[in-house]
């Protein structure tokens, strides 16, 4: 498994506190990106199973307030092989997982199978729109979330909130999520921030992305009021 970056973090990449591993190379090429180091399969240095699951069992006391491990990006599911033996591994051991992924994986619903707690981002209800910041459609990303809502598992959904991009229109995030059963799912906004601005090697596109609290405020309203549950981590 080849992995750039490794941390703890506490509630903000699952819960508890967690051992969060940055697996490399990403499909997505979002502009606003805060790890953009982490984009190439070739950043970072190589693991093996045997070496992850060890030094995760070395941290279980660590792991407080029913915290684990989690596994983002990059995009952790396109080392597919490796996270689904790595996450198999760590459940026999009792040790709580949890992986970030942008669900644009054909195999996202055989990886969920093994974790103990998904989150997915769902960046924008239009595929084309999507497709053109991105350079990815949301079809794959609508078939796996209406999927996995459908089976009835538990999803954290995370939308980001960019001025330019998708901030504009909460009702059409609210009228889709809402024909959908999500008495599973919970939602988080994430609005704007230029963390990994400093990062990037090339130019940085996005200008003005910041969204206002009355934005996200007018984003949480309506998608409560479509019935769904929203959270701050």
């Amino acid at each position: 498994m080849r992995i750039f970056g490794k941390g703890f973090n506490f509630s903000q990449d699952g819960p508890g506190n967690r051992l969060v591993y940055h697996l490399s190379g990403c499909n997505m090429r979002c502009p606003w990106c805060s790890n953009p180091e982490g984009m190439d399969m070739s950043a970072g240095n190589d693991y093996t199973v045997d070496e992850i699951v060890s030094e995760c069992i070395s941290v279980k006391p660590m792991l407080f307030s029913g915290g684990g491990i989690t596994f983002t990006g990059g995009e952790a599911t396109l080392q597919w092989e490796e996270l689904i033996k790595t996450l198999s591994r760590l459940k026999e051991c009792g040790i709580h997982t949890a992986i970030e992924t942008n669900a644009t994986s054909s195999r996202l619903l055989s990886i969920a199978e093994h974790v103990d707690y998904l989150i997915m981002d769902f960046k924008h209800f239009d595929g084309g729109i999507l497709e053109s910041f991105t350079g990815v459609h949301n079809r794959q990303i609508k078939e796996n979330l209406e999927a996995l809502l459908k089976s009835g598992r538990q999803v954290h959904i995370r939308i980001p909130l960019i001025n330019g991009f998708n901030a504009d229109n909460p009702h059409a995030f609210a009228e889709y999520f809402s024909g959908l059963d999500t008495s599973n799912a919970v939602f988080e906004l994430l609005p704007y921030h230029e963390y990994g601005k400093g990062k990037w090697r090339t130019e940085y596109k996005i200008k003005d992305g910041f969204v206002s609290e009355e934005t996200v405020k007018e984003f949480h309203k309506t998608l409560t009021a479509h019935g769904l549950t929203v959270i701050n981590t």
